[in-house]
């Protein structure tokens, strides 16, 4: 093969510069929020079931109900999980506040953490946003307890079992 006939394809600035930015900032956040503990497949390393956290946020997921899949090419590494999307502007929107869009509790059980059973993976399948954060649950009659009593209460209880987890680490 004669290598002075292949002709390198132009990659656009504006490309490399956004790669290079998500990398950047990918890296950087991973450090940053280290020490939370994340419910992921142990695997993988994916994190709620592989569903996109921004989308959850989306009007028209919240109206549907339903959990959005990611694509396994479009992600980020973060506080030690592997987070799939579904657009590349909603991975960039994560880089840009992941605190705006990751679950709390590190996407463990909120209804678990409320009763006193500590941390339990969840798959992103179940999942309700109160007061524009995510919360995920392992299991549907855990968002029902939520949905059907006082959320707020129950939130309380788990924000305190959640403080002392991290205390403890």
């Amino acid at each position: 093969m004669n290598h002075s006939s292949l002709t390198p394809i132009p990659i656009p600035t504006f490309v490399l510069f956004r790669a290079c930015l998500i990398m950047f900032t990918s890296a950087f956040l991973a450090i940053a929020h280290a020490a939370e503990p994340m419910s992921i497949n142990t695997r993988s390393g994916v994190t709620i079931g592989g569903h996109d956290t921004v989308a959850y946020h989306a009007p028209e997921t919240i109206e549907k109900h339903k959990a959005v899949k990611g694509n396994k090419d479009l992600t980020v590494e973060w506080n030690g999980a592997v987070w799939q999307f579904t657009r590349l502007e909603n991975q960039e929107a994560f880089l840009a506040d992941p605190d705006r869009y990751r679950p709390a509790y590190g996407g463990h059980c909120a209804n678990a953490l409320s009763i006193g059973e500590g941390l339990i993976r969840t798959n992103g399948k179940t999942w309700e946003i109160y007061e524009n954060q995510l919360y995920v649950f392992y299991a549907p009659r855990g968002r029902k307890r939520w949905n059907d009593g006082n959320w707020k209460s129950y939130k309380t209880d788990a924000d305190k079992a959640w403080r002392e987890i991290l205390a403890n680490q």
